[in-house]
């Protein structure tokens, strides 16, 4: 099943289902923005499916989907966790500048909370005030889970996923080390979040041990960046993230849980940011000589099935100067 939230005059839009082929899509009135829908997801699910089912057969015409009129699925959220999944990622952010790992970081989880009270379209820019700040894209998957209690174990973690999304956690790198410094996380270097037009239910995609063993594609002005394998080197599933998070809180239903940037040890198939890519120059030659993004640049995310068909639509965002 595939969901989306069209924008109207209400910050959390409305919520549609989205045909598997991402063309057409309909309302449906009992369930009008995804967060009631996911509030009550045991009466919701078997609704929204049927009105998915009939729109993939044709028994109901809907209405043409356009990804421009999307709004992120959950345009806000209760709570929104970025996880660091790839240790691989860390392990070279680290060595770049020639920090030891401790070795807790392969079996603890590195997470932060976002903020989530106002994410950014698939289509709409990202906007920053200064190309000085260094501005990064990190390609990634995430989940949306329904209520979360707390303490729960990663063994019946995974039944409370329910949807699965693309993101694109921008980063402004310039920000980040003055800020991490302080010993208390992020609030400049982390602006809006942008999600994927669609959310997808698991049973979408290739889900295998709580993870997407698909590549994910990212362009930078059309051309190819990095298409590293999601199921890939991802030292902590789903699961095992969402029972980190809950370990001390409960997670309410919507709340948003992600990958990190999606890295594989195997360098071949390129990277899912910049300071990755910057730090493997830095490696190897002593110095980062790819740039960080400027005004005008155009990103896009994309994740497609074993039939070439894009899953959750394309993230495809320039980027502008804040005015």
């Amino acid at each position: 099943m595939k969901l989306a939230s069209l924008k109207n005059n209400k910050k959390d839009g409305v919520l549609v289902v989205v045909s598997r082929d991402l063309t057409r899509c309909i309302e449906v009135p009992s369930y009008p923005t995804l967060q009631q829908a996911l509030e009550n997801w045991t009466t919701a699910e078997p609704v929204l499916k049927n009105d998915y089912e009939a729109l993939n057969q044709k028994q109901i015409e809907g209405k043409p989907f356009n990804p421009s009129k999307a709004h992120s699925p959950l345009p806000r959220s209760y709570q929104w966790l970025d996880g660091s999944a790839y240790v691989n990622h860390v392990e070279l952010v680290r060595k770049a500048r020639g920090a030891e790992m401790p070795a807790s970081f392969w079996t603890d989880p590195l997470m932060y909370q976002g903020g989530s009270d106002a994410f950014i379209g698939p289509r709409d820019p990202i906007l920053a005030a200064d190309e000085s700040y260094g501005i990064d894209f990190e390609s990634e998957v995430a989940v949306i889970t329904d209520d979360v209690p707390m303490g729960i174990s990663a063994d019946k973690a995974g039944s409370h996923i329910k949807l699965l999304m693309l993101v694109n956690d921008v980063s402004l790198r310039g920000l980040i080390p003055g800020e991490l410094s302080k010993g208390f996380g992020f609030i400049h270097g982390k602006p809006a979040t942008s999600f994927s037009p669609v959310a997808v239910t698991p049973d979408e995609v290739e889900w295998t041990d709580f993870k997407v063993p698909l590549p994910l594609y990212t362009y930078i002005n059309g051309k190819e960046f990095g298409r590293p394998n999601a199921g890939v080197d991802m030292t902590f599933n789903f699961a095992q993230l969402i029972a980190h998070a809950a370990k001390t809180r409960v997670l309410s239903a919507g709340t948003i849980v992600g990958s990190g940037t999606v890295s594989n040890k195997d360098k071949s198939a390129g990277s899912s940011c910049l300071a990755e890519k910057r730090m493997l120059e830095v490696i190897e030659s002593g110095a980062a000589v790819t740039p960080f993004l400027k005004f005008g640049d155009q990103v896009k995310i994309e994740m497609l099935d074993a039939k070439g068909q894009s899953i959750f639509g394309a993230i495809d965002q320039a980027v502008k100067k804040y005015p």
